[in-house]
């Protein structure tokens, strides 16, 4: 198969535009296309053989739920069984929006597009080019990231290519997404709502709008491993890099500098990543950048004190370390309140939980 990729501009498009890429998802093909969060890889959500070449193409495992996106909030009444109150609050304030709900499915929706589970993943995207793409289509598209499985995820088109070319019909090129990390899940299948996964509608977002909302223990790498998981991104390593990540965070860490136990442990480790011949690569941030030594390759995120610069380059960043065949990454963290909620999850999933405490 030749993966056709298809450039649009975001700021002039028109119907013509998407038209091929909406016969291929009506038909049951599968096209990759930007939202605000990271790039998605669609399929018709209503069509289970549709839906299993995602799988496919993804190397996914069929219990990992996919999300089903509409382009408009009347979408969701044929997915769901009903809409809970707090849905409909968290619908008011950020739909559309990087905001994903877990409700309990109607008839129509496949188990195969939600991983043999009784329940749906649903978001309406803040994405013109992706809203447009699922009316012309005319089928709510189930769109997990656009990447190979346990791959960081794309961000930009030229990613979805690396992972995907030769896997599917079509990539629809609108350039780089504006937030960088997949959307915020939240079960509202329960009495009280609960964090699946954190993203940029943050938890004191959530607290916000509908009060109390409790946290899966997954998010902290906990809960069972055998269990079924309810959202994508719960269960299986994700988001990780060729190479080996190591968290480094200081016990003691208060306020949002980088302790200089934590630079100088991350120097310590790179010298005997090259001592043992290993490549070494750093993931800091603008404040310290200046700081590590030569001889590793260094990476800065953006800047602590705008937490949505480092969302942003996070997948890029561990892309960019796998084609410059680093062997050896250690990053700094990050406060887990606000967005770096969502950046620390994606960072202790990426490294498998391979955090070195100073």
């Amino acid at each position: 198969m030749k993966t056709k990729m298809v450039s649009i501009d975001r700021a002039a498009f028109c119907d013509a535009d998407l038209a091929e890429a909406a016969r291929i998802l009506g038909r049951g093909g599968l096209v990759a296309f930007p939202t605000e969060t990271v790039y998605g890889l669609g399929a018709n959500a209503l069509d289970e053989q549709a839906a299993a070449k995602i799988y496919e193409a993804k190397g996914r495992p069929s219990d990992n739920p996919l999300i089903a996106h509409i382009a408009k909030r009347s979408d969701l009444e044929v997915l769901v069984k009903e809409i809970p109150e707090a849905a409909k609050k968290l619908m008011d304030a950020y739909w559309p929006g990087p905001l994903t709900m877990i409700f309990y499915k109607s008839s129509l929706v496949p188990y195969t597009t939600t991983g043999g589970l009784d329940t749906v993943a649903v978001r309406m995207p803040d994405d013109a080019i992706a809203r447009r793409l699922i009316e012309l289509a005319g089928v709510p598209v189930a769109a997990p990231s656009a990447n190979t499985s346990g791959r960081p995820s794309p961000t930009a088109a030229d990613h979805v290519l690396q992972d995907m070319d030769g896997r599917i019909e079509m990539i629809v090129d609108g350039g780089p997404v504006g937030i960088g990390v997949e959307s915020t899940i939240v079960d509202v299948t329960e009495e009280t709502p609960v964090l699946l996964r954190p993203g940029a509608i943050t938890m004191e977002m959530l607290h916000e709008t509908v009060g109390t909302v409790e946290i899966d223990p997954a998010i902290a790498g906990g809960g069972d491993p055998e269990a079924r998981p309810k959202a994508p991104g719960m269960k299986y390593r994700h988001y990780a890099p060729r190479a080996e990540l190591t968290l480094v965070e200081d016990k003691e860490w208060e306020g949002s500098k980088v302790s200089a136990k934590v630079i100088e442990t991350i120097k310590d480790l790179v010298r005997d990543s090259g001592e043992r011949g290993r490549k070494a690569g750093i993931i800091c941030t603008d404040e310290t950048k200046h700081l590590y030594q030569e001889g590793a390759v260094i990476r800065s995120l953006g800047r602590r004190d705008k937490e949505e610069t480092i969302a942003r380059s996070l997948f890029g960043v561990l892309r960019e370390f796998d084609s410059l065949d680093v062997d050896d990454i250690y990053s700094e963290s990050f406060l887990e309140d606000h967005l770096g909620q969502a950046i620390m999850n994606r960072l202790k999933k990426a490294a498998g939980y391979h955090i070195r405490k100073v």
